[in-house]
């Protein structure tokens, strides 16, 4: 502490001076301590001590032997300073410490020959852990688009929930692999999701491991930064599961294309939203920001948000008619929520009823829930249908891969789910070749 207080009252620019053009009958002038803020703004501080200039030797700002013992002794006079000059830095200290204006301090404060109260500096309270992760979003919001800063808003909408449960504050030193347990358990079984009107009880397992992925990035940026130590990570397992979700057909997506919605044209922007996006393959973040700008002969050329990969995919005489003869590039602006809500209301009024069995897994356990097949249409259907029709039509796997951004063939097959109904396209064309019984 002692060398630490060295170091900073060595790199304090404040000195001792004699000020010659101060000089008074007697032939003597006042020593002030200088305080230099900037070049422009600095203070003066009156000491008791007072001395011919001739006597005050500048490059050592000590009083020369030589004074006249008329002046006061020179030993006594430099102990005086001294203890003057050591309040002055205390009181800069102090006020740098406490936030304040140290020139405005030290006018308030020092007082030749008084003893000044000591003045203990406001102490700097430490950011808390959603405190350091709204940092985190701050600086990633200049990197990274409005969809991924809403997934790490709600990651931290999730571990307030588990605060709040636990009735504790979680802190950097609390995460270790009992917390994530208890974390998944808790996402899992208890935490509460209001769905519009009705409340859902834990969450899916997919959203669930994009929660662990992006606490555990933001773990690791406050590492990174050196703001905590670091540690391993490797327990925040993420983790997913193979998502059962339909898709729609050409004639499915016709029915709706073609629909007649001169009753409800306040669905009409969500329609043709949702046509280009089966049309195209893209993801909602990239259908619903399409620009004048990225149609170069007859191609849409898009940098997908997720990827950052260039995509160029034509445009069918459909998704012409929409963008450039209806909208004129200038497509209706609408949230994923939004539109997740309107297109079910579209799909229903399209027909599309017939009751679908989807399967996912909570904990241990496996849920089916049966729904008409409008109610499962989202955002994502759009992709999914693209990808599936093409990959049913025979269209070469790399190529509808270079517009999903799909890494691996695995991945994709597994992602469209068409194996399994293409191959019973197929026994099913060879069992209508055969005699019945």
């Amino acid at each position: 502490m002692i060398d630490q207080k060295i170091d900073q009252t060595m790199s304090l620019p404040i000195k001792l001076i004699c000020k010659k053009s101060k000089v008074r009958k007697d032939g003597s002038a006042p020593i002030f301590i200088q305080y230099c803020h900037s070049s422009e703004k600095r203070t003066l501080l009156k000491t008791d001590v007072s001395i011919p200039p001739i006597y005050w030797n500048r490059k050592s700002s000590k009083i020369s032997k030589d004074l006249p013992i008329m002046y006061g002794k020179v030993e006594e006079l430099e102990t005086l300073l001294r203890g003057q000059f050591r309040k002055a830095e205390d009181l800069v200290l102090k006020a740098q410490h406490s936030g304040q204006d140290p020139i405005v301090f030290l006018k308030a404060h020092f007082h030749a020959g008084e003893i000044v109260e000591t003045i203990e500096p406001k102490p700097v309270r430490e950011k808390d852990f959603f405190e350091h992760i709204d940092d985190y979003m701050k600086s990633k919001s200049k990197v990274v688009k409005p969809v991924t800063i809403t997934v790490i808003r709600s990651m931290s909408h999730h571990l307030k929930c588990y605060q709040e449960f636990l009735k504790k504050p979680i802190t950097f030193e609390s995460i270790d692999i009992q917390f994530y347990e208890d974390f998944v358990y808790f996402l899992t079984h208890k935490i509460e999701m209001q769905r519009r009107k009705t409340p859902i009880i834990g969450l899916r397992i997919n959203t669930i491991g994009k929660t662990i992925k992006y606490l555990k990035n933001f773990l690791l940026d406050r590492m990174r930064k050196k703001i905590i130590p670091f540690f391993d990570v490797s327990f925040l397992k993420v983790i997913n599961e193979e998502v059962d979700a339909i898709y729609l057909g050409w004639k499915e997506i016709a029915k709706i294309y073609h629909l007649d919605l001169s009753e409800h044209t306040h669905l009409e922007k969500y329609r043709d939203l949702f046509v280009v996006g089966c049309l195209t393959g893209f993801r909602f973040s990239d259908y619903s920001e399409l620009r004048p700008e990225e149609i170069r002969d007859g191609m849409l050329h898009v940098i997908q948000e997720k990827t950052k990969a260039i995509v160029v995919v034509p445009m069918r005489p459909e998704i012409q008619k929409i963008l450039i003869g209806k909208y004129n590039m200038q497509m209706p602006q609408t949230t994923n929520p939004e539109f997740n809500r309107y297109i079910k209301e579209v799909a229903k009024l399209a027909g599309l009823d017939t009751p679908i069995k989807i399967v996912h897994k909570k904990g241990n356990q496996t849920i089916a829930e049966i729904r008409p097949k409008y109610a499962w249409v989202c955002s994502h259907t759009c992709r999914r249908s693209f990808c599936t029709n093409e990959y049913l039509e025979s269209t070469p796997i790399d190529l509808i891969m270079a517009i999903s951004g799909h890494k691996t063939e695995k991945s994709f097959r597994r992602y469209v789910k068409a194996t399994q109904v293409q191959q019973a396209m197929k026994i099913k064309d060879l069992w209508l070749k055969r005699e019945l019984l």
